[in-house]
């Protein structure tokens, strides 16, 4: 379930703050959150929404969980990266979607990465593949910083 704009609609803050700070079966800890947020619409993002998520960044963050986002759908925000996903990195679409996501929910935009998704090919595409295995390749980096931070303690 996702977050929904409304204060009792979809997931609630304090159920995803329980589950991330371990509040879950025995032996669980979190190591990191995953937002998952459309490069297309995050300029028309709902306040409500937004506050949503500040409130649970800010109380994730006091824990020193690592947070990171998924920008999806980079394909439909911008008429360059459609044309060839390889210009992902040289739009200044992207990039300002990026910083918009980053001022709003207030995750670095180190943390932010953008990926095509896959909606109506028959076969992978290596491009498309390439950004979902960095972008997930980041996450487990980021993730196992936080297991061996958290081991040291």
């Amino acid at each position: 379930m996702g977050l929904e704009p409304d204060l009792l609609a979809g997931s609630q803050i304090e159920d995803i703050i329980s589950i991330v700070l371990g509040h879950v079966k025995d032996g669980y800890e979190a190591s990191c959150l995953v937002y998952v947020i459309a490069a297309d619409t995050v300029q028309f993002t709902d306040d409500k929404l937004i506050a949503k998520l500040k409130c649970i960044r800010e109380r994730i963050s006091a824990e020193g969980i690592p947070q990171v986002v998924i920008m999806t759908k980079v394909d439909e925000a911008c008429p360059l990266v459609k044309q060839d996903l390889r210009n992902i990195y040289t739009s200044k679409k992207i990039y300002e979607k990026m910083e918009m996501c980053s001022a709003k929910i207030g995750v670095p935009l180190s943390n932010i990465f953008p990926v095509r998704n896959y909606h109506d090919e028959i076969d992978t595409e290596d491009d498309t593949d390439f950004l979902i295995l960095k972008a997930l390749e980041q996450i487990v980096q980021i993730a196992n910083v936080r297991l061996e931070i958290m081991k040291i303690k």
